[in-house]
């Protein structure tokens, strides 16, 4: 056997053995939950630091599929944690306004139609489409057609059927999530620690976080850090000055106005974002409420007429004062830097258009456990990492830029400037792709599945030139033959499954609200 190198006894390498978390909400709860759960083996000591003093943003209720995935590894109860967290389910995005006034477009979670014959099926829907013989997309899909009759149901085993496929995410209430998040990593060894964070104190000799000074004299001392201290980025930029791309170029909207109302039906299974004359405005639906924010420019609209346009476009009546959030759109240069993880607003920030703000945090912590350090924090890992997590960043970036600088909407200053949004290359790659024979590249691990691309682009008005001559080896009937045929199962399936509200009260209803 070999000898260990002489390295290993050192107090700065060996296994972690002390992972300290600055910050709760959505971020440190779910980091504190994940680490608990994988960790658990390693005798891994986690601490969460907070303060009660400091409050979160506590904006981003709308998820998308993958959450699913996180609940059900983390053994979390579905139905108990959508009645803990006042949640509804969730089919897709409903975009209003976008392309024009008065257009609508859905972009909905799940496969939609089938191959044939080794082609997929935007080629042959693209064709048949330009030549005027195919519905509009949404038809053919079952959770559009779903969510615009406000039908749900999970899926179901039912061979053949589109009732198997059935893909969903939750809006929830982010603070009642950290709380459940809170009480499931307790019970697991996490120590939460009250206090609040003033300092980090490096290590002379590398510049690694050796401890927290607290404002109270407490020093909390760890063998590796994550920041969840939101904007602010208390360890990865004011610590270790990680920097910060900005992409305000890209993506003009700067501030965030966020307004409770009561609910004024009940909930529709989908997000509603809504265009205005200078942002978009977001409506989530909740068993108990629901939650609203405009997203705005303030280059284009001041706060005054932002909290206007917000409490003029409500459902219901307002449960609070709005609250005004800044931001700066981007990412950190570093999400990784030395002994320090940054997740959540700490890592950066994509406004909640296509709800991916906690599935970027999901993201972090999968591929940190997947590449976990030991003390030493090789800077291979680090730069892999990095690498990784920028990727899927700026592809996300690019699918949102699509719904600004996109469309035919130039009837305010603000659109106007959004027509004339400089486009990242990789998003002018993917738009010269389709613009010319429909076609849609997923590259690498990138988020958003061809599917999504093919409804955004053709939502905000984007069509190819031609189609795709491969679809000339398919015979004509059999793809008009195929999409009737979707179309014909889509529509008598959806008319079987329950109402969002009839399948909430059935199996997962808000405890209070029952009684």
């Amino acid at each position: 056997m070999a000898a260990p190198h002489a390295e290993d006894d050192n107090a700065n390498s060996g296994p972690l053995r002390r992972i300290v978390i600055v910050g709760g909400g959505t971020a440190g709860w779910m980091a504190a939950a994940s680490l608990a759960k994988f960790l658990h083996n390693l005798k891994c000591d986690i601490q969460l630091v907070e303060s009660e003093q400091i409050g979160t943003v506590g904006v981003g209720e709308a998820t998308i599929p993958p959450i699913m995935n996180f609940i059900r590894v983390l053994g979390l109860d579905e139905d108990d944690l959508i009645r803990q967290t006042n949640a509804t389910f969730k089919l897709g995005i409903r975009f209003q306004d976008w392309t024009r006034v008065g257009h609508s477009y859905f972009h909905p979670f799940g496969h939609t139609g089938f191959e044939m014959e080794g082609i997929g099926f935007p080629a042959y829907w693209l064709r048949q489409r330009l030549m005027g013989d195919a519905a509009p997309l949404e038809e053919y899909s079952l959770q559009a057609v779903a969510a615009a009759h406000n039908r749900f149901m999970r899926p179901v085993r039912a061979p053949g059927s589109p009732l198997e496929g059935i893909t969903y995410a939750l809006h929830f209430d982010a603070a009642l999530f950290a709380r459940y998040l809170r009480t499931y990593s307790e019970a697991r060894g996490v120590t939460r620690v009250e206090g609040k964070v003033v300092q980090a104190e490096l290590r002379p000799e590398d510049g690694f976080i050796a401890a927290l000074q607290l404002e109270d004299g407490r020093r909390i001392e760890g063998d590796f850090f994550i920041d969840c201290s939101g904007f602010r980025g208390l360890l990865i930029e004011e610590a270790l000055q990680a920097g910060y791309e900005n992409w305000q170029r890209h993506l003009p909207c700067d501030s965030a106005m966020a307004v409770p109302s009561e609910r004024a039906g009940p909930p529709p299974s989908y997000t509603l974002a809504t265009a205005r004359a200078a942002g978009w405005q977001w409506r989530i639906p909740l068993q108990h409420r629901e939650g609203n924010g405009l997203v705005y420019a303030q280059d284009f609209l001041d706060d005054t007429a932002a909290r206007d346009t917000l409490l003029a476009n409500l459902a219901g009546k307002p449960l609070a004062d709005p609250r005004v959030l800044r931001f700066v759109t981007g990412r950190r240069r570093e999400t990784w830097k030395r002994n320090c993880l940054s997740l959540g607003l700490a890592s950066g920030f994509l406004e909640p258009l296509e709800s991916t703000s906690i599935h970027l945090i999901q993201r972090g912590l999968a591929l940190f456990i997947q590449m976990l350090p030991d003390r030493r924090c090789e800077p291979a890992d680090i730069q892999r990492y990095n690498r990784m997590l920028a990727f899927e960043y700026e592809r996300v970036r690019d699918f949102l830029v699509l719904h600004y600088a996109t469309g035919e909407r130039r009837d305010s200053d603000f659109w106007r400037h959004c027509a004339a949004i400089e486009w990242p290359d990789s998003l002018k790659t993917k738009i010269e792709l389709f613009q010319s024979h429909g076609r849609i590249q997923r590259e690498d691990s990138e988020l958003f599945p061809e599917q999504s691309w093919l409804y955004v682009f053709t939502g905000q008005g984007l069509i190819p030139r031609r189609y795709d001559p491969l679809t000339d080896l398919l015979d004509p009937e059999k793809m008009r033959g195929a999409l009737a045929n979707i179309h014909d199962v889509i529509g008598r399936v959806v008319q079987t499954m329950p109402h969002h509200q009839a399948f909430i009260d059935r199996h997962c209803a808000a405890r209070r609200l029952r009684e």
